[in-house]
């Protein structure tokens, strides 16, 4: 199984935190952590420059589909950023707790 890290931002603390607790409790995600970072964009013609919060939810390769459709049924963006990248180097004993946290 291979462990990926799925990330999205979202424009308030309180809709980061939702999100997180929701993908954990659903056993979607092992974690999320929760970051304030500052954006810059094009979007429908105007620059955007602003606040806003990444979460990253540690997770399996295979539970992607799902992890996205929840993201998108929970999301308030109209086009919400939402992609993954591959752990490529996981201690074994880290591995086997996301992989634990994810089953069933």
């Amino acid at each position: 199984m291979t462990a990926i890290a799925v990330v999205t931002t979202v424009s308030s603390r309180k809709e980061a935190r939702s999100l997180a607790r929701a993908l954990v409790e659903a056993r979607l995600a092992a974690c999320a952590q929760i970051s304030r970072i500052e954006s810059i964009y094009p979007w429908k013609g105007a620059i955007e420059h602003g606040k806003e919060y990444r979460v990253l939810f540690k997770t399996l390769d295979e539970h992607y589909p799902a992890v996205e459709r929840a993201i998108r049924e929970l999301h308030s963006y109209e086009l919400p950023a939402i992609h993954a990248f591959e752990m490529a180097h996981v201690a074994p004993a880290y591995a086997a707790w996301i992989e634990d946290s994810v089953a069933g």
